[in-house]
């Protein structure tokens, strides 16, 4: 059902930013993805379902090895279907661990699609990504929250 994602920045007041004004300067934004989907093939509830089980939502700081304002989690929403869907979906996770999320949830207002090397940056950088990925113990992390 997900026909396209992008990475990309949002939330912030500087237009048109760069990788570096998100994470070295005082823009307002967060790292971000833009996902199209076919609302008939995948739900938004099932959405949100794989961003809970992609990140750690108790982690005020940031995900993983990524620590600062820019790369805290949270959700965009862009309508009150959106926004209540979103605030059931909190619900379930609290009640699930007991624990209070901390992943934000802010009024969509506009994306800026990233720096093409930052477009696939799996696909395209492989070996890097996987030595990322255990050196941050992302896998170990994901599942001691989820499993």
């Amino acid at each position: 059902g997900v026909i396209k994602s992008t990475s990309g920045y949002s939330g912030g007041h500087l237009k048109n930013p760069k990788y570096e004004d998100v994470i070295y300067k005082d823009t307002g934004h967060v790292e971000t993805i833009e996902i199209i989907y076919d609302p008939k093939i995948v739900s938004y509830e099932e959405l949100l379902n794989v961003f809970w089980n992609n990140i750690d939502p108790f982690d005020r700081y940031g995900q993983f090895c990524d620590k600062g304002y820019s790369y805290r989690s949270v959700i965009f929403t862009q309508n009150k279907m959106e926004e209540k869907t979103v605030k059931d979906s909190f619900k379930k996770v609290e009640k699930k661990f007991d624990n209070k999320i901390v992943t934000l949830v802010w009024r969509f207002d506009v994306f800026y699609k990233a720096e093409n090397y930052h477009q696939n940056y799996y696909q395209k950088n492989f070996l890097q990504y996987l030595a990322y990925k255990r050196a941050c113990q992302r896998e170990e992390v994901l599942n001691k929250i989820w499993n």
